[in-house]
């Protein structure tokens, strides 16, 4: 009797009573005649969608780093040093729409890629083409040309909403790491929301206990139904083992990202034009607030979408598009994934009343700058307004000076020549002087770094 009773309870463990029929595979028989619960059958379909990623690129030989300094390149004339020698990573990814072949993984998977090759489950190995990334979520996508699918079969997975993912839900990460074939773990959702790991640009994790392995960058992390409710992205532990602390992308987010990389091939993010700060007990009870969450308005920017829709400093933000905003990490998040033009409701205590506003979002308020009109070493770049201080590079064109410094599309420059840049009405109030390099301090995917763009 007490051996049925450990069964029966194993069983209630998979298949909670909840008044409906439960989401995972239904029991198999095993040659004991017992029934007992499986994931298989929901798994041999959801692997056939998660694939192996092998990146080629081209990183520099080894030689005299001194070669690799702009001012020596500039004191001896010498060209700068080719990218020869080839360079592998290997990651994983998920099949999200079979007929477009478009498969969605990290960004940190196909950096600086060359040369993309999927290999299927079967391993049957085909090549892809990256159709744009998104560095500050780590969302990237790449696809199978049309041409080089013909008579192979994919296998998608069907997306589920992973804001309705909570606590306590059963999850299984599926991978393709190193080649290896396919990997498989299992787990629970151990928090949603997680913020403030300095991971991402962008950061609203689904953490989870199941095993995240180095190598399934990428992968999925599915429900027992085999939805897609995430893509598998870091893990937490020491020397980059694992102790079942891993995270992955909600899979709202990653689908929000897609349908931009699909549309433009990059992601064109809304500004509001606010300084704000977190609220602390002093200043919740000055504000009369019952408890310190949401954003103090500090400062709105003149000509920005916030001022146009009313905002105010001292004005409290409390939610955004629907979402609650408990501080700054959720601002960041939320306006981050509103597309431009978008109107969103935005509720604000003001005075101790809640009230909202609609805002439309706009990647385009205030002043744009092109670059030849600071310096002539600017050439080939756009400058706009950033979030707080400094500029951020809104286009460069390749093989210009800048470019060759290792500017980038999406860098915010903090400062020239040593001095503090505000906006870009400060920049180009700047006394330059021809000739001179420019010092540029940047600020890139949460680091910053000195670029010098030469004569």
């Amino acid at each position: 009797m007490p051996r049925v009773v450990v069964l029966l309870f194993s069983l209630m463990l998979f298949f909670p009573f909840t008044g409906s029929p439960a989401r995972a595979a239904l029991p198999v028989v095993d040659s004991q005649d017992q029934p007992l619960p499986t994931l298989a059958p929901m798994l041999e379909d959801a692997t056939r969608a998660v694939v192996n990623i092998a990146t080629r690129a081209h990183s520099p030989r080894q030689e005299n780093p001194l070669l690799n300094d702009p001012y020596f390149q500039w004191f001896f004339n010498l060209p700068r040093p080719q990218q020869q020698k080839p360079a592998q990573s290997l990651g994983s990814g998920v099949i999200v729409d079979a007929e477009a072949g478009l498969i969605l993984t990290n960004h940190h998977v196909v950096k600086g890629a060359a040369e993309i090759e999927i290999t299927l489950k079967d391993g049957q190995a085909l090549p892809a083409e990256l159709v744009g990334a998104d560095p500050d979520t780590d969302v990237a996508l790449v696809r199978i040309p049309a041409a080089d699918r013909r008579g192979v079969s994919l296998s998608a997975l069907p997306l589920a909403d992973s804001d309705r993912v909570r606590v306590g839900d059963f999850v299984v990460a599926i991978g393709n790491p190193f080649g290896l074939g396919q990997t498989v773990t299992s787990g629970i959702v151990s928090a949603v929301g997680r913020s403030g790991l300095g991971i991402e640009g962008y950061e609203d994790f689904i953490q989870t206990d199941a095993s995240i392995n180095p190598g399934n960058s990428g992968g999925a992390l599915v429900d027992l139904g085999g939805h897609l409710v995430g893509i598998n992205t870091a893990i937490i532990g020491p020397s980059g083992g694992n102790v079942g602390i891993g995270f992955a992308i909600p899979v709202n987010m990653a689908r929000d990202v897609m349908e931009q990389l699909v549309e433009y091939g990059r992601v064109r993010r809304g500004r509001l034009g606010v300084v704000g700060q977190n609220l602390n007990l002093a200043l919740a009870r000055t504000l009369g607030l019952k408890d310190t969450r949401g954003v103090l308005v500090a400062q709105v920017v003149p000509g920005s979408p916030a001022e146009t829709a009313g905002l105010s400093p001292g004005d409290v933000i409390v939610e955004v598009a629907g979402r609650p905003v408990n501080g700054l990490h959720d601002l960041h998040n939320r306006l981050g994934m509103l597309r431009v033009g978008e109107k969103t409701r935005t509720e604000i205590i003001r005075n101790g009343k809640r009230t909202h506003l609609t805002i439309a979002v706009s990647d385009r308020w205030g002043e744009q700058v092109e670059g030849e009109r600071i310096s002539p070493l600017l050439a080939g770049a756009s400058l706009g307004p950033a979030e707080g201080a400094g500029v951020v590079v809104v286009e460069v064109a390749r093989d210009t000076r800048a470019w060759l410094a290792g500017l980038r599309t999406g860098d915010r420059i903090l400062s020239v020549n040593r001095q503090p840049i505000a906006s870009v009405e400060a920049l180009r109030r700047m006394p330059l002087v021809d000739g001179r390099p420019l010092l540029l301090l940047i600020a890139r995917e949460g680091e910053e770094a000195f670029l010098v763009v030469l004569q």
